[in-house]
């Protein structure tokens, strides 16, 4: 018996999402908007509890160097065998973590590393844009701030390494300037007592900070208002694919009242890591390993000794935004598989470092820990287009960068199902 005659509850809709993190959420917003009936499914209870619930928080263009970049094959031997390193690799019996390896490797070529940043700074500076559009309309409130990313290097070579990047940035659009120790602690005055360890920085005034949480449940509520309808605790078990027409015909989900049948003219798939899993068994191989990343929350209680400018660490990897209440620091990447347990020696070593960079910055002892999976390709590329099924689309393999570039898939997306039309991706 076909497994999708078994459920009488079939709905029909003109756009399924699979995934309610914030690139999901942005997706479904845009198709609303475009006045398509839209049904979102996510595992979760609420929208935004996995990779988008406490990450770095930072809407950064600055950010579009991908990690496969001529430096980075020496970076991750110098790394692989240290426990601290901000890249911890730790191989598997995994075919799929190897062949995103090797590909990694490829993407580090000069020209591919240039041709891949020039692509993410273009749908970066586009989404960055579209995340200010969509707080203006829908008065989102997210603990935003507009004060730029400030890049800070410690090491000389590095700094002077990143001064030739920041150069192909501006070329594509994105204004990051190359300043000095000086410039830096007038940007931010809590570098002051650390003015001498700094070797140089860049800003991008444009870029910037805020929950990605809260602005995913916020916009979850604004989607709900359009009518969308939210499957929530609801797990996505299957795909019914027709190999003569194309298409997907039907999505199966089952929740807490059992197994029940969507129907859609189009399903758009952003589930993040496990987009590469669910896809396999129809024959769409994406190649997407998750990166596990980890971030501490620390309460400040209105302290003055936190930094108020978003914040990266070019030595540790870090980021920091802060939200006024609280500092939140997140960084590091270990490709490890799909567990999410904290590494307590990870997270103690990013404690020490915000400690040792901003000793007053807030209640360390109440800090809290939480660590997500980014759904990271090999170039730092996401799908976004068609595949191989005529009506199932991907918006996934965001990595480090769903924040920053959510908004802007989400509406090219919208925009390739109005036309009909799509790059195949998959």
């Amino acid at each position: 018996m076909n497994r999708f005659s078994r459920d009488s509850a079939s709905t029909h809709f003109d756009v399924i999402v699979l995934g309610g993190g914030v690139v999901g959420i942005c997706t479904a917003y845009w198709n609303l908007r475009a006045g398509r009936s839209v049904c979102i499914v996510d595992r979760q209870p609420q929208s935004g509890l996995e990779t988008s619930f406490a990450n770095g928080g930072q809407v950064s263009v600055s950010h579009a160097e991908p990690w496969a970049n001529p430096s980075a094959p020496f970076k991750v031997l110098k790394w692989l065998f240290d426990g601290d390193a901000p890249l911890l690799f730790r191989p598997r019996m995994d075919v799929h973590q190897w062949l995103w390896i090797a590909k990694f490797l490829v993407d580090c070529l000069p020209q591919r590393a240039s041709r891949h940043t020039a692509e993410i700074v273009q749908m970066a500076l586009e989404s960055r844009g579209l995340i200010q559009k969509i707080r203006a309309d829908e008065g989102l409130r997210y603990d935003s701030r507009s004060k730029g990313i400030l890049h800070f290097y410690r090491d000389r070579r590095e700094f002077e390494a990143a001064i030739p990047v920041a150069e192909l940035m501006r070329k594509y659009g994105c204004d990051r300037t190359v300043i000095d120790a000086d410039k830096v602690v007038e940007i931010e005055p809590a570098f002051t007592e650390r003015r001498g360890d700094i070797a140089g920085a860049t800003y991008t005034a444009d870029d910037e900070s805020g929950d990605a949480f809260k602005f995913t449940q916020g916009l979850a509520q604004v989607c709900e208002k359009k009518g969308g309808v939210f499957l929530y605790n609801h797990q996505v078990t299957a795909l019914d694919t027709s190999p003569d027409t194309k298409q997907v015909s039907a999505v199966e989900v089952c929740g807490p009242d059992g197994y029940r049948t969507l129907r859609a003219r189009d399903v758009i798939v952003s589930l993040g890591c496990w987009s590469a899993p669910f896809l396999r068994p129809y024959g769409v191989r994406l190649n997407i390993y998750p990166a596990k990343g980890y971030s501490m929350t620390i309460p400040t209680n209105g302290t003055n000794c936190a930094p108020v400018t978003s914040l990266t660490d070019d030595e540790f990897k870090l980021v920091y935004s802060n939200y006024g209440d609280r500092l939140r620091v997140a960084g590091t990447a270990e490709l490890s598989g799909y567990s999410r347990n904290l590494n307590h020696a990870r997270c103690q070593a990013i404690l020490n470092n915000v400690k040792r960079l901003f000793p007053n910055a807030g209640k360390f002892d109440q800090a809290t820990f939480w660590s997500g999976l980014r759904p990271t390709t090999p170039s730092n590329i996401p799908y976004v287009g068609r595949t191989r099924y005529r009506n199932l689309w991907l918006n996934t393999g965001h990595g480090t960068l769903g924040w920053t570039l959510g908004a802007g898939s989400g509406f090219r997306i919208a925009n390739m199902i109005e036309g009909r039309d799509g790059p195949v991706v998959a």
